[in-house]
């Protein structure tokens, strides 16, 4: 049988934090002004993060 657990999504605060955390250490991100893809996906959970307290 599988579990059904749904998948955790992280606070709003927890979000925020990880992305502006990554972006001021890694050294991709700190060299570019664009943002590397792990930091694209931290920017997609916390946009996600956002819509779900929204709702």
């Amino acid at each position: 049988m599988q579990s059904r657990n749904q998948p955790t999504t992280p606070s709003l605060d927890e979000a925020r934090e990880d992305y502006e955390t990554h972006r001021r250490y890694c050294r991709q991100c700190a060299r570019n002004a664009s943002p590397c893809p792990a930091a694209k996906h931290l920017r997609r959970l916390y946009n996600n993060a956002t819509r779900a307290t929204t709702r």
